[in-house]
């Protein structure tokens, strides 16, 4: 964790110390005979005195805590307990408010820190005490009382694009944005309290697509049927410029089965594999040699039944048109979708003549839609335009090497996880 003791020597002249040294040995002669009066009745030392041997040996291990600072005030409703323990077998952590009451709470995969399950309340005084054993099984404590801050008036909001207990697609990135943006300082803060848990185990890490939105992959696609939580504990959490996380959040999700696509180009036709089988073989038509489609991975980001695409504004009154549009499933912001086209099904399969869609038939389209969900990949190859990155959720149009380039923090492999992984669920607290 995070005496003296001082002693006063007084000076007298000659002629006082002569007096006094001969009262002293006075003094000292009757104190000597006293003391012979409290020995142990048989001769040995007085029963005030203490061998060394007699003494308790001191525990083996060690315990300090170094934030908070016994009796900071002002302390972040986010923090955690900082320690040091030293010859220990044995650390655990205990977190109380005034009232006594226990904080819910774990201690980090370091074992140098301990991270309360929540928030802690604003203006409260908490007391968190450290217990380190050793071989010897003799336990060092270490205690510090500190406050919160008061609520601060300037927060952040936290939001995931996701809901608990959706199912989404093999493809999907978890999504989580802020409210403002988040200094470069901060951003590995906020990481460090973001954590996914999958099962079966997963290897992902978190990549900074913007200052106000963080997204997450694993590094192959989602395995089938997982179970994923992720929590952001930022509530309380410093942010810059004295604003602070509004609230944790936690969200928990399920992933479908399997469903792939891939459009070729070449020969005009969409392979849908679920599970690793191929399940269909779809005709198509995708861009024309002035608007092309987009070569790339692509997920789908939402499923409109019915929707109108107006494109006068984008491509001016000769080239602009609208027109009512079934089975549609938005890839890009720019406006590339799967969807029916009746019209083109003379051309699917073998020529090229939409906007920069990939037409499909009404019946394939409807198939589609019954079959896809939110999150699931496409990759098209062949056309003349590549895809760009932020053009949609481009998550996977990157490599692993490239996604982990956009994380605030180191990226550690993670040699634990294999890719046949038991159904054990893994954290990823720092990635």
């Amino acid at each position: 964790m995070r005496a003296v003791h001082n002693q006063l020597i007084r000076r007298g002249d000659d002629r006082r110390d002569g007096r006094r040294r001969g009262f002293a040995a006075a003094v000292l002669a009757v104190t000597l005979a006293l003391a012979s009066g409290c020995t142990d009745g048989g001769g040995g030392k007085p029963s005030g005195w203490q061998n060394g041997a007699d003494q308790p040996a001191a525990p083996k291990a060690a315990a300090a805590i170094v934030e908070p600072k016994a009796d900071a005030k002002d302390v972040p409703a986010s923090t955690g307990i900082t320690f040091t323990a030293t010859e220990a077998e044995e650390t655990s952590v205990e977190l109380k408010d005034s009232a006594g009451a226990a904080v819910e709470g774990e201690l980090a995969a370091d074992g140098k820190s301990w991270l309360p399950a929540g928030a802690l309340k604003y203006g409260e005084t908490y007391t968190a005490t450290v217990t380190a054993t050793g071989d010897d099984g003799k336990p060092a404590t270490a205690t510090s009382t500190f406050t919160t801050m008061a609520k601060p008036g300037k927060q952040v909001r936290i939001s995931s694009f996701l809901g608990d207990d959706q199912v989404v697609g093999v493809g999907m990135p978890l999504i989580v944005k802020f409210s403002r943006a988040i200094p470069e300082d901060y951003r590995d803060d906020v990481q460090s309290r973001m954590t996914v848990t999958s099962s079966p185990a997963q290897e992902g890490i978190w990549h900074w697509v913007s200052p106000t939105e963080i997204r997450y992959r694993p590094k192959e696609f989602w395995r089938a049927d997982s179970e994923v939580t992720y929590r952001v504990q930022a509530g309380g959490l410093p942010l810059g410029d004295g604003w602070y996380g509004r609230a944790d959040l936690s969200v928990g999700i399920k992933i479908g089965p399997a469903v792939v696509m891939t459009v070729d180009n070449k020969t005009k036709r969409m392979t849908v594999t679920k599970n690793g089988s191929v399940i269909k073989t779809i005709p198509v038509s995708l861009g024309k040699k002035s608007t092309p489609s987009s070569s790339g991975t692509m997920v789908v980001i939402e499923k409109l039944r019915k929707t109108v695409f107006d494109t006068f504004e984008e491509l001016g009154p000769e080239e602009g048109y609208r027109t009512k549009i079934d089975y549609a499933q938005r890839l890009t912001w720019g406006g590339e979708f799967i969807h029916a086209a009746p019209w083109s099904e003379g051309q699917q399969g073998r020529v090229n003549v939409s906007h920069g869609c990939v037409n499909v038939s009404m019946a394939n389209g409807a198939w589609l839609f019954a079959n896809t969900r939110v999150g699931d990949p496409i990759t098209v190859k062949g056309t003349e335009r590549r895809l760009q990155n932020g053009n949609g959720w481009t998550d996977w149009n990157m490599s692993w090497e490239q996604y982990v380039k956009g994380s605030a923090l180191p990226y550690e492999p993670q040699s634990d996880v294999a890719p046949e992984a038991s159904g054990e669920p893994t954290v990823t607290p720092t990635n």
